[in-house]
């Protein structure tokens, strides 16, 4: 038999290339799944115990030394100081409810009041408290949209109260203004405050807290998909709504006679 009557020979098949995935790929993914499980919690244990161990701090020295836990136990008792800070809060509380609490709350005002000083100071950080913790106003419990810092270009705001007689009597449009808050990514307590006219906020059906934990992720977190799709179709309607009026304006212009 001659070579030319051989059927001709084939390649042998390279087998695929095993990719070694099996033991790092599982390391990996068990790091991060751990990661993702103990991070929260850790973060969380570790602000809570800064938050109680500052409290005792502070606590602490207005407390005598025959009140104090670690006088009686070999060991400190973290969180005393908290549990102090909460009771003595609360009786102060009370005391003011009545009238001799509130005569002796008004002369000490009346005493801070004729410090030039101090009376700026703690007249703006009771309008602050005031306003927060009385649980009757609405400052940052809204949430709305403003187009910043371009056109196109839309942020989040806590909306907060209407500017005073004085401030609104300056502003140069005839349009309602109203005070708001823009929180900066990653971290809301910082940001700018500006008095926009009520007319440019869209505002949205989204919670204070959801806002705060879209700011903080930088976008990563989405509170939920149904409040992004009412912010795309409310600028989506701010938009179309510019270029309405931007057409009309541009229709009802006076044709120049020559």
């Amino acid at each position: 038999m001659n070579p030319q009557d051989l059927p001709p020979s084939t390649p042998a098949e390279i087998p695929p290339e095993v990719v070694h995935t099996g033991l790092m790929a599982r390391f990996r993914n068990y790091f991060l799944t751990g990661l993702v499980v103990a991070g929260p919690i850790a973060i969380t244990f570790y602000l809570t115990w800064w938050f109680v161990t500052w409290v005792d701090g502070l606590v602490r020295p207005f407390v005598p030394i025959a009140y104090r836990p670690e006088t009686y136990l070999p060991f400190g008792l973290p969180g005393s100081g908290l549990v102090i800070a909460v009771v003595a809060l609360t009786l102060l509380g009370f005391l003011t409810a009545n009238l001799i609490g509130r005569t002796l709350v008004d002369l000490g005002e009346r005493l801070l009041g004729r410090i030039p000083a101090v009376r700026a100071i703690y007249r703006g950080v009771k309008q602050v408290f005031e306003t927060l913790f009385s649980g009757k106003g609405s400052s940052f419990r809204r949430v709305g949209l403003v187009e910043f810092p371009s056109p196109g270009m839309w942020s989040i705001v806590l909306i907060s109260q209407s500017p005073s007689v004085e401030i609104s009597s300056r502003l140069p449009s005839n349009d309602e203004h109203i005070s708001v808050f823009l929180p900066c990514a990653p971290n809301p307590t910082t940001g700018f405050f500006f008095y926009v006219p009520r007319s440019k906020i869209l505002e949205i059906e989204m919670s204070a807290e959801d806002a705060a934990t879209l700011i903080m992720s930088c976008g990563v977190v989405q509170p939920g998909s149904d409040p992004q799709k009412k912010i795309a179709a409310l600028a989506a309607t701010a938009q179309a709504a510019r270029a309405a009026s931007a057409t009309n304006a541009a229709t009802l212009q006076p044709a120049k006679v020559e």
